[in-house]
């Protein structure tokens, strides 16, 4: 590693909070590569920025397998297609979590419906108690 940042498997783990099985699996579907000597792993700079690039990428919705191709694309054609393709799964990815978010929607509005029909009918079951 020519960086100077060199951070173990454990400092990588409690710094992102992830599980060691997960830090393992991203490696294993080669997301990331560590250093290794011997059984130990040590994540430099480039690790460190791809693990926050993959971290995003979940909170935005996208699968282990659109990162790991978005990742891919940067070192066999550089950067300017790795934005192109990311501003396509952005894109695609707005629109869908436009879709959930209107969903959402619906079914808060329908729980509010419900809950609004459920307390008229107590508040006519109590008034109908006093008689």
């Amino acid at each position: 590693m020519t960086d100077q940042l060199r951070i173990s498997f454990k400092e990588m783990c409690a710094k992102f909070e992830v599980t060691p099985r997960t830090l393992r699996y991203y490696e294993y579907i080669e997301l990331l590569a560590p250093e290794r000597e011997g059984r130990a792993r040590y994540y430099g700079s480039r690790e460190v920025a791809r693990m926050k690039l993959i971290l995003r990428g979940r909170r935005f919705g996208f699968s282990l397998e659109e990162i790991r191709q978005w990742l891919l694309i940067y070192g066999k054609k550089g950067e300017r297609p790795q934005l192109e393709t990311w501003l396509g799964m952005a894109d695609r990815q707005l629109v869908e979590l436009g879709r959930q978010r209107d969903e959402l929607d619906r079914t808060i509005a329908d729980l509010r419906a419900l809950r609004e029909t459920a307390a008229d009918e107590m508040a006519r079951l109590d008034d109908g108690a006093e008689d």
